[in-house]
Order: structure tokens, then C-alpha cells, then sequence
């Protein structure tokens, strides 16, 4: 019987699922077509049909990640640096899906630095991310809530800050749990707030 349409989709979002949980479980260093196959129950001759090389794999899987790091759900929050607050919280790795999330994020990234072509694409995305907390800042300093000074510098500086706090909760757990990543970001907002009298 020949193969539907409604097949080989359900057979792709399975490959999706696969490509996932290797990544999450061994980081872009373990992801191989071996890896993915055996985690799907089939042979790596099938995966050749949705990926002709390792390659293909990698850039796919760097897809997936930006697609559920993108469908994930975000904190609401009301403007000023409320929102300031709530972007940067939805970063971190503060639940066990951000958490696998994250560390897909920090192994890409010797991957990304490794291929000239994927550590462009790497920069770009990271880029788009300090221009949404740029405008964000920009924002709360339009209120009042956030010291004056050049928005894109301190978006730079916040998104540097929380993706140190990131490997830092990674690789050091219970030093970091997640009460305590808040606590340090509420620490580096403060330092933005313009003080009484200031």
C-alpha cells in the first residue's frame, strides 16, 4: 500500500521527537545519525531520506531548537521593566524544559563555532534577541523605570549577564537553583534602576 502524505508527516514530527531527545540527553556533541536512529527504533538508511549528511542533521537540528525555543511559552508582563524582567526570566533555566532547552543552546554553540556558515546564523539570532530587549529597555527608560543610558549597551550587557548565569546553573546545579538565578537577576536590575534624587 503506498505511503500517504499523513505518513510521512507523522513520520517526520517522530524524527523531530528523536533528533530531541538525543540532543537534550548528550548535546549537539552526541547527535549522530547512529544516536537518532536508535532512539527512533530504525535503521540510519531511513534517516537518509530526511538527511543526506551529518550536516544536514545539525542545521536541522539547530531549527528545531530556534522552533521550541520559539513556541515555548512566555511570561506576561505589563511595560517598563516589568517586561525588562519577564524576558529575561523566560532565558534562563529556571524549569526542567528551559533547563533541556538551555543545555541544546550551550552545546550548539561549539557546533555554531565551528562552522563559519552556522556561527553567522548563531550571531544573528542572538542579535534579534538584544534588539527585542533593546527595545524593551528602551521602553522603561521612556517611564522612568530604568537608568538613562544607551539602550543596546545595556541589552548586551543584561543578555550577557543571563547567559552567564545560564552555564553557570548549568554545570553547578546546587549552587544555582532557581530561587537563587532570580535573586541574582532581580540583583542586576536594581543596579539599572535611576536611585531617588539621582
Amino acid at each position: 500500500m503506498p505511503r500517504t502524505k499523513g505518513d510521512h508527516e507523522a513520520r517526520r514530527r517522530d524524527v523531530s521527537e528523536a533528533v530531541w531527545r538525543v540532543l537534550a540527553a548528550h548535546g549537539f556533541g552526541g547527535l549522530t545519525m547512529r544516536a537518532v536512529a536508535a532512539e527512533l527504533g530504525a535503521t540510519t538508511g531511513l534517516l537518509t531520506h530526511y538527511f543526506r549528511t551529518k550536516r544536514d542533521l545539525v542545521a536541522y537540528a539547530l531549527d528545531l531548537l530556534e522552533r521550541r525555543t520559539a513556541a515555548r511559552p512566555r511570561r506576561t508582563a505589563g511595560p517598563g521593566v516589568s517586561a525588562v524582567r519577564a524576558a529575561l526570566l523566560d532565558i534562563l533555566p529556571l524549569t526542567d524544559e528551559a533547563t533541556d532547552s538551555n543545555r541544546v543552546w550551550v552545546s550548539s554553540w561549539d557546533t555554531a563555532l565551528a562552522d563559519p556558515e552556522l556561527g553567522a546564523d548563531h550571531a544573528r539570532k542572538y542579535a534579534r534577541s538584544r534588539d527585542k530587549l533593546r527595545d524593551l529597555i528602551a521602553e522603561a527608560q521612556r517611564l522612568g523605570e530604568l537608568s538613562p543610558g544607551d539602550p543596546a549597551r545595556i541589552a548586551a550587557g543584561a543578555q550577557a549577564f543571563v547567559l552567564g548565569l545560564v552555564v553557570q546553573a548549568l554545570l553547578d546545579a546546587p549552587a544555582f537553583p532557581p530561587h537563587r538565578q532570580v535573586e541574582l537577576l532581580d540583583d542586576h536590575l536594581a543596579a539599572l534602576v535611576p536611585t531617588p534624587g539621582g
